[in-house]
C-alpha cells in the first residue's frame, strides 16, 4: 500500500468513527514500532522510533537513531500480526474515547435511537454510531418497543464502563418531560416560562408547576397551547400519559389548591412544625380530590413538598372535637389553647400526639408537666381513635363483600335469604350496574324477559 492511499484511508476512518486524523496516525506510528519490535525480538522501548508524514504518507522508520534499511514490509507474517493487534486495539480505544467525550458532553439532553433488542428486561437502543440501554427502571410501565421502533429518550448517563462506554436512557425520569416541554414550548426553552416544580408517575400522570417572569405571557396557556396543540404532542409522545399544568404559587395554600385540581377545595390548614397540609373538601369532591388509588393526593403532595391530608368537613370536625376533649380536660387548659393550635395546624389528636411536649410547652406556653400530660392524653386517645378508624374500615369492606356476593347471587338466580334492606337495596343496584345493557334493536320478547327478570330479582329481595 502507497503512503496516500494510507493516508486516504486515515481520513475515511477519522470521518466516519470521529477519531481525530493526528490521534491515528500516532496509532499507525505505535503498530509499526511494536511491528519492529516484534521482528528483532527487542525488549527496549526506545530502541526504534517511527514517524508518518502526514501528507504523502511516507513511513520512516528508525533504529538508534539511524534509519533502518530493511523494508517494512519484510518483517513477516509474525510482526505483521502484531502491527494488526496493535492498530485494531488503538483504533478501539480511540473510539471509546470519542464516544465517551461526545455523550458525556449531551447527558440531559434528548436523543432519538432505534430500537434493537431486549436484554434482561433493558432495551437496546442504537444512537448514532453507539448503543445505549435503558434499564426496565427506567421504562415507562406497559410500554414495548419492536426491533426498528423510533425511540425518543433522555440521554441520562455515560461513563466508562471496563474497555466499554455505558450509555444510560431514560423515558421515565421526570426531566425527559421537562425537555419535551422546552421542544414544543418555546417560551419554557427561552426561560420566559419557567418550570418550578414535577412530581411524575411514569406512564399514568404527571403534575407540573409552572411561573413566567412575563406578565404578559400566561404560564398555563401557553403550555397547553392552541386547543392543546402543543400539550397533545407531548401527551402522544408518552403514550396518552396524563399531564397536568399547575400554576406556580409562592404562598403554599394557594399551590396546594392548584395541585389538587380537578377537586375544589374549601379550605386548608398548614402545619409547619409537621410539614403537613389537612385540606377540606366536600364529601362529593372526596374522591376527585385523592384520585384514582391516591394518585392525584400523592403527586400534589410531591408537587407541593407537603405531606397533605385530604379529609370532609365532617372529618375535620370530628378531629378538632375529639382534639379539644382531651386538651381542655387537662387542668388549666381552656379552649383558646385549642384554638391556637388549631391555628398553627395542629387539628386532631394525632398532630398533638407526633409534635410532642417540648413544642406544646412552647406554643401553649406552659409547664413542661402540663405539656407532657397534653401529650400523654393525647397519645392515649389517639391509640382508641385508630383502634376506632380501623373496625370502621373493616366493617365497612365487610359490607363491601357482602353487597358484591348478594349482587352475584342474584346475577345467578339465588335468592338472597335474610338480609337487611339496606344490603338488599345496594345488592339490586350492583346487579343492574354489572348486567349489561340490551342492545337498542332488541327484540319485544327479550325486553319482556328483562322485566320478567327485574320483577324476579325485587321479588327475591322482599322474600
Amino acid at each position: 500500500m502507497n503512503g496516500p492511499e494510507m493516508i486516504r484511508i486515515l481520513d475515511s476512518i477519522a470521518r466516519d468513527r470521529n477519531i481525530e486524523r493526528s490521534l491515528l496516525i500516532s496509532d499507525l506510528e505505535q503498530a509499526m514500532v511494536s511491528a519492529a519490535r516484534r521482528h528483532f525480538n527487542t525488549l527496549d522501548v526506545e530502541e526504534f522510533q517511527c514517524s508518518v508524514d502526514p501528507i504523502s504518507g511516507t513511513i520512516d522508520l528508525t533504529r538508534h537513531g539511524e534509519p533502518l534499511d530493511m523494508d517494512p514490509a519484510a518483517f513477516g507474517r509474525i510482526a505483521a500480526q502484531t502491527f494488526k493487534q496493535v492498530m485494531i486495539q488503538r483504533f478501539r480505544e480511540d473510539e471509546r474515547n470519542s464516544i465517551l467525550d461526545e455523550f458525556s458532553k449531551r447527558v440531559g439532553e434528548i436523543v432519538t435511537g432505534t430500537a434493537q433488542r431486549y436484554e434482561g428486561g433493558a432495551l437496546v437502543v442504537t444512537i448514532d454510531r453507539a448503543e445505549g440501554f435503558m434499564p426496565r427502571s427506567e421504562q415507562i410501565p406497559g410500554e414495548q418497543f419492536g426491533a426498528g421502533d423510533r425511540v425518543r429518550c433522555l440521554l441520562l448517563d455515560c461513563r466508562e464502563a471496563g474497555s466499554q462506554v455505558k450509555i444510560v436512557l431514560s423515558r421515565s425520569h421526570p426531566d425527559f418531560i421537562k425537555r419535551l416541554f422546552e421542544v414544543e414550548v418555546p417560551e419554557v426553552a427561552e426561560r420566559i416560562i419557567d418550570i418550578k416544580a414535577m412530581a411524575r408517575e411514569a406512564g399514568y400522570r404527571t403534575k407540573v408547576a409552572v411561573a413566567s417572569i412575563d406578565s404578559k405571557v400566561d404560564a398555563v396557556g401557553a403550555c397547553v397551547g392552541v386547543r392543546g396543540s402543543r400539550i397533545k404532542n407531548i401527551v402522544d409522545e408518552l403514550n396518552g400519559e396524563k399531564i397536568d399544568i399547575v400554576r406556580w404559587n409562592e404562598s403554599s395554600q394557594i399551590l396546594i389548591q392548584n395541585a389538587l385540581k380537578p377537586a375544589e377545595v374549601q379550605e386548608i390548614s398548614l402545619c409547619f412544625e409537621l410539614g403537613r397540609a389537612t385540606v377540606i373538601v366536600r364529601d362529593d369532591q372526596l374522591s376527585l380530590a385523592i384520585g384514582k388509588r391516591g394518585q392525584n393526593v400523592r403527586l400534589a403532595a410531591r408537587l407541593t413538598g407537603w405531606d397533605v391530608d385530604i379529609l370532609t368537613p365532617e372529618e375535620f370536625n370530628k378531629g378538632l372535637e375529639i382534639m379539644s376533649e382531651v386538651l381542655t380536660s387537662i387542668e388549666n387548659i381552656d379552649e383558646q389553647h385549642v384554638d391556637r393550635l388549631a391555628a398553627l395546624g395542629i387539628v386532631s389528636v394525632f398532630d398533638v400526639e407526633e409534635i410532642g411536649p417540648e413544642v406544646l410547652a412552647t406554643e401553649l406556653e406552659v409547664d413542661e408537666a402540663v405539656a407532657a400530660r397534653i401529650a400523654e392524653a393525647a397519645s392515649a386517645r389517639a391509640k382508641v381513635v385508630a383502634e376506632e378508624q380501623q373496625r370502621e374500615k373493616e366493617e365497612a369492606e365487610a359490607r363491601r363483600q357482602a353487597e358484591q356476593e348478594a349482587a352475584r347471587r342474584l346475577l345467578d338466580g339465588e335468592g338472597l335469604g335474610e338480609m337487611d334492606a339496606d344490603t338488599t337495596a345496594a345488592a339490586i343496584l350492583g346487579a343492574a350496574s354489572m348486567s349489561p345493557a340490551p342492545s337498542e334493536d332488541a327484540s319485544q320478547e327479550d325486553q319482556a324477559s328483562g322485566d320478567a327478570r327485574a320483577d324476579d330479582i325485587l321479588g327475591g329481595g322482599q322474600g
